[in-house]
């Protein structure tokens, strides 16, 4: 008897990835793969251990820049759901993170209101360490479900085993490619605590006549503050941040410091400081640029944009020029947050 156990697997060839990556770029891979229960995970392991064929693993695609077809497999998640148990919520990778931050507050759960309107997955928000308003996914995840590829073994992973970091996990280093994330239990807090002190976030609640915002006014100024300044990306290919925000020693920036006293910077400890990327490309005149048809965005220099039918190798050498202004001008070093491949 034929085992029709995975027959709805998706198992697709020669398959356009436009829709699965922000910036809009039109390349394709040779066949693509897509799960939305463990035993489809579970089966997509199996081939891709008994395949020669290279693979890689992407989520929602805001974090990815395409250059080219890519000749190889390409798996992604499709599962769905989240269920609440306590404090909890236990979400599938392929869910929407901003629909996860939606839920968290309609059920009185709190902690991710900062981190609203983050495009992505659930599962990328467990590889990325996503971020913004002076808080990070990794304060609130306490378990990953995955199937381990070489393996097939189904692992579970707490926060500490993925060693996080800002913009970084293990997922993203030594654990590469080599698991297909299943679910994300994230723990929030009963109790609604609002992180306020970072960027502009109080202006704009004194400019509402908003005192004491609950968590949706919260949530919604996040979203007005993230729409005023990020393009959307159905309108202008992007990818958000492209750039991850240096963290150098505090000698390093205080030598800065003399030369731009306006410099805006965050105290990490006693001996580190970051500097945002975003000013540093503005001050080298890149704001609201462009280089062919990939351009800076002109209202946060943080922000490569597809000006219409840019490459994704336009873009590399959008980012590069800009990287080698940046070191040139500050002596620093400034990386891509984006995975490019």
């Amino acid at each position: 008897m034929t085992d029709l156990r995975f027959r709805d697997l998706k198992d697709l060839r020669d398959y356009s990835l436009k829709e699965h990556n922000t910036f809009g770029i039109d390349a394709k891979c040779s066949r693509f793969l897509e799960y939305d229960t463990i035993d489809e995970a579970l089966e997509i392991a199996k081939i891709l251990r008994e395949s020669s064929t290279p693979y890689i693993i992407i989520g929602g695609g805001s974090n990815l820049l395409l250059t080219r077809d890519y000749d190889g497999i390409v798996v992604h998640s499709a599962c769905k759901g989240m269920e609440r148990k306590g404090t909890h919520l236990i979400c599938g990778s392929g869910e929407i993170w901003d629909d996860v931050v939606a839920e968290s507050i309609r059920q009185q759960l709190y902690g991710a209101e900062n981190l609203s309107l983050i495009p992505g997955d659930v599962g990328a928000s467990a590889v990325q360490n996503i971020g913004a308003y002076g808080a990070e996914v990794k304060d609130l995840i306490r378990k990953i479900q995955a199937v381990e590829i070489a393996t097939g073994d189904i692992r579970v992973f707490d926060m500490e085993a993925c060693e996080y970091g800002y913009r970084q996990s293990r997922f993203k280093t030594d654990w590469r490619n080599c698991f297909l994330i299943v679910r994300v239990d994230y723990e929030f807090s009963p109790t609604y605590k609002p992180l306020l002190d970072y960027g502009n976030i109080k202006k704009e609640l004194e400019r509402k006549g908003i005192q004491n915002p609950t968590a949706q006014e919260l949530r919604d100024t996040i979203i007005e503050i993230r729409n005023a300044k990020l393009p959307d990306p159905k309108v202008t290919g992007n990818a958000g941040s492209f750039f991850m925000n240096p963290i150098v020693d505090r000698q390093k920036y205080e030598s800065l410091a003399v030369q731009y006293e306006s410099m805006p910077h965050y105290e990490i400890d006693a001996d580190h400081v970051k500097i945002p990327a975003g000013w540093m490309i503005e001050q080298c005149g890149w704001k609201g640029k462009s280089l062919g048809r990939a351009g800076v965005h002109d209202k946060q220099a943080l922000v490569l944009v597809n000006r219409g039918g840019a490459t994704g190798s336009e873009i590399v050498t959008l980012c590069e020029t800009i990287r080698q202004d940046v070191k040139a001008k500050f002596g620093i070093d400034i990386h891509p947050e984006v995975n490019i491949i």
